[in-house]
């Protein structure tokens, strides 16, 4: 188990500092952040929470997983190392 977390379907008012105080309940937060468009700083409905230890990640999960937060039950989940995009520029295409 890693102590990242993946956590989605978080409602538009979510921000970081909201999103550290509901995983704190469950154990010690490193770093929680949820994930902006880069042109319109709208959320982008998920986000990723970094706690202490395995243990306490665990423990975050399994209580907050489904629960109902600013209206909507996010989903958590370890997350995944990030997938190579490509090196390529422009979809692929050669110009």
């Amino acid at each position: 188990m890693s102590r990242k977390l993946y956590v989605g379907n978080l409602a538009g008012e979510i921000d970081d500092a909201s999103l550290r105080k509901i995983f704190a309940e469950h154990g010690a937060v490193d770093s929680a952040e949820v994930i902006k468009d880069r042109i319109t700083s709208q959320s982008k409905g998920f986000g990723f929470v970094e706690m202490s230890s395995n243990g306490e990640a665990q423990a975050a999960m399994s209580a907050l997983h489904g629960s109902e937060q600013g209206g909507r039950p996010i989903k958590v989940s370890e997350a995944k190392p990030r997938e190579s995009r490509g090196g390529s520029f422009g979809g692929g295409r050669r110009f």
